[in-house]
């Protein structure tokens, strides 16, 4: 990416925000998803223990810092320094994780419906689903939530004109042309499809989450059985 399409802005008195292209448009990326992805590590060694915390969004990365061991100056320094050096990378960068999914219109009501919207049957849906090739465009709405696109047109849909009170941990659902999978019991618009044993957070273990951003991610079908036997749980909606 053109180091002119970045933008650097202060967000607090210890935080900067870094813009990859208009910070007015959401632009939805695999370039700058991975470019994002190779600053981080790039930030990561130039700032060392002097950085707190890294959260990247879709075109977009905040970097927060520790007051006591730099100022602001020199951290905008570095920041345009990195920026203005880019490491070389790749779109297929990032780690590739495979995560398991129970398809199931009994725990995933709205995979019968995706299908007839799309004129497809629940078997072609699955295989739509489960043969793409996700990445990680950003973390958030809830510690572990990952929002991977693109997600195949024919199966993309709205978010429900009604939030569900209560969607159990492990769901898996698609709203517009993203999917993801619930990390907690929460409330929730997404159309779901199934749900996955995988834990998609667990502040207990180093790394909490099994996907960072800039990794892709690539779902695979298992039953019943088979996803009991990983540790999930059936949850009546």
């Amino acid at each position: 990416m053109n180091t002119s399409q970045t933008h650097i802005e202060i967000a607090s008195e210890n935080s900067y925000i870094v813009y990859f292209g208009d910070p007015d448009s959401l632009q939805i990326s695999p370039e700058i998803s991975a470019t994002i992805a190779a600053t981080c590590e790039q930030i990561k060694q130039r700032f060392s223990h002097r950085l707190i915390d890294l959260v990247a969004s879709y075109a977009s990365l905040l970097v927060i810092y520790d007051t006591n061991l730099c100022d602001h100056l020199w951290a905008k320094k570095a920041l345009r320094s990195i920026l203005n050096t880019p490491e070389k990378h790749s779109e297929n960068s990032g780690q590739l994780v495979k995560i398991p999914v129970f398809y199931s219109t009994k725990y995933g009501p709205e995979l019968a419906l995706l299908a007839e919207n799309a004129g497809l049957s629940i078997a072609q849906v699955i295989d739509i689903h489960s043969t793409t090739e996700y990445r990680v465009y950003a973390i958030g709405f809830a510690p572990g939530f990952a929002y991977l696109g693109e997600v195949d047109e024919r199966l993309a849909a709205p978010r429900l004109s009604t939030p569900r009170l209560k969607v159990p941990a492990g769901a898996v659902a698609i709203a517009d042309r993203q999917t993801a999978v619930y990390p907690a019991s929460s409330p929730g618009g997404w159309n779901l499809i199934g749900l996955c044993p995988t834990p998609m957070f667990n502040p207990e273990k180093q790394p909490h989450m099994p996907v960072t951003v800039g990794d892709r991610v690539q779902f695979f079908a298992i039953d019943e059985p088979q996803y009991l036997s990983m540790g999930g749980l059936l949850h009546e909606l």
